[in-house]
């Protein structure tokens, strides 16, 4: 597993290199861990711009997922960009009451798993994608993320 990490900003409290690595080879399935992905931590002005540029949403986001668009003749295992809000992901852990470090795998999970394919557009989705994520981060001996504290 290659994981590249871009730090478009400074930010106190952010996860280890080996966090990151540790949360996308728990998302990615054995068999495919010869993969390489980039995780890119922004501010809110990157994330607002990214979100409005390619969701047509306002406002910054936690994370945008960009999954790699590689013609089938190019070798090349790369599930692409992660690009995390490291003020929103901050905000949230605080708003929900988890520890940071629980926000920052569940986000980073949650956005691999969207590299891969998954999706919470439709309510099947969203159970199937959930329960993935549960599974991942309790065996990590993180808290159910979807539960109300």
């Amino acid at each position: 597993m290659d994981v590249d990490i871009q730090y478009a900003a400074s930010f106190d409290g952010l996860p280890s290199e080996q966090d990151f690595l540790n949360w996308v080879s728990a998302a990615v399935p054995e068999g495919q861990q010869e993969t390489a992905i980039t995780i890119r931590i922004v501010d809110e002005q990157e994330s607002a711009h990214l979100n409005q540029t390619y969701r047509h949403k306002q406002g910054p986001t936690n994370v945008l997922s960009f999954p790699a668009e590689i013609p089938e003749e190019v070798e090349l295992n790369l599930l692409g960009d992660l690009v995390i809000c490291a003020p929103v992901v901050d905000r949230e852990a605080k708003e929900q009451g988890k520890t940071l470090s629980a926000h920052w795998a569940h986000m980073v999970i949650h956005g691999t798993l969207h590299l891969q394919g998954y999706d919470h557009m439709t309510d099947k989705e969203a159970v199937e994608m959930e329960e993935i994520e549960r599974n991942i981060l309790i065996k990590m001996g993180f808290n159910d993320p979807y539960t109300e504290i």
